[in-house]
C-alpha cells in the first residue's frame, strides 16, 4: 500500500514539474523564434541593429568586441562588372572550349587567367553572421599555402583574397610553400619575390 502511494506521489511530482516548466519552454521557444526572425528580416533590410562600422562595444564579461566589417570595400565590390565577378559564370566563346586547358591543372586556366585576381565574390553568410561582433584585440597569424606545379594566377588570386579581405595588422606574414614544382616560370617567380609583386613590403625566398 505504501508503495502504491509513493509512486502515486511520484507521478504526481513530475505531473506537476512537467505543468509548471513545459508551458515555459514553450514560451522561450516562441519568443526565440520571434527574436530570430525579427533579426533575419533587419540584416536582409540591411540594417546592422544598431552597431556601427568601427566602433567597440563591451560585453558584460568585460571583453571588448568591435565590428571588423569593412563596408566601403563591401560596397565598391558590389559595383564591379566583369568577367567571373561575383562568382558568376565565365562565358567562353564556341572557339575557347578547348579540352586541353583542363590537362595542366585539373580546372581551366585560360577562364583563371582571364578572372581579376582580385575578382568579387557574392556574401553567402547567414544574415546575422553580418551582424556578429569579434572580440578587438586578436593576435596575428601566420598563414601557410603549401602547392604543387600550382596555375599562377589561381595561386595569386589565392593570396590576394587573403591580402584584400584581412586586416593587415592580423597577418604576421604569408608563407608560400614550393612542393617540389617543377615548372621553371614557378621558381623564377618564387625567387623575384613574389611578395613584392603584390605590394608587401619585403619577400625572401630560395630557389
Amino acid at each position: 500500500m505504501k508503495r502504491r502511494q509513493k509512486r502515486v506521489l511520484q507521478m504526481a511530482f513530475v505531473f506537476m514539474v512537467a505543468l509548471i516548466f513545459l508551458p515555459n519552454v514553450g514560451l522561450w521557444s516562441l519568443y526565440r523564434e520571434k527574436h530570430l526572425m525579427k533579426s533575419h528580416e533587419a540584416a536582409e533590410q540591411g540594417f546592422s541593429l544598431g552597431l556601427s562600422e568601427g566602433h567597440i562595444y563591451t560585453w558584460t564579461d568585460g571583453l571588448r568586441r568591435r565590428d571588423w566589417h569593412d563596408n566601403e570595400s563591401i560596397r565598391r565590390d558590389e559595383l564591379r562588372v566583369g568577367k567571373g565577378e561575383h562568382g558568376k559564370p565565365y562565358p567562353l566563346a564556341e572557339d575557347e572550349c578547348d579540352d586541353s586547358v583542363y590537362k595542366e591543372n585539373g580546372f581551366n586556366i585560360y577562364v583563371s587567367n582571364n578572372i581579376a585576381l582580385d575578382r568579387s565574390l557574392p556574401d553567402i553568410r547567414h544574415p546575422n553572421c553580418k551582424t556578429k561582433l569579434y572580440l578587438e584585440n586578436l593576435p596575428n597569424t601566420s598563414i601557410i599555402i603549401p602547392f604543387h606545379n600550382e596555375g599562377w594566377s589561381s595561386l595569386l588570386r589565392t593570396i590576394h583574397s587573403i591580402s584584400y579581405r584581412t586586416p593587415d595588422h592580423l597577418i604576421a606574414e604569408i608563407i608560400l610553400v614550393d612542393d617540389y614544382s617543377d615548372r621553371v616560370m614557378q621558381r623564377r617567380w618564387l625567387n623575384d619575390g613574389t611578395g613584392r609583386a603584390l605590394g608587401d613590403s619585403h619577400a625572401s625566398g630560395t630557389g
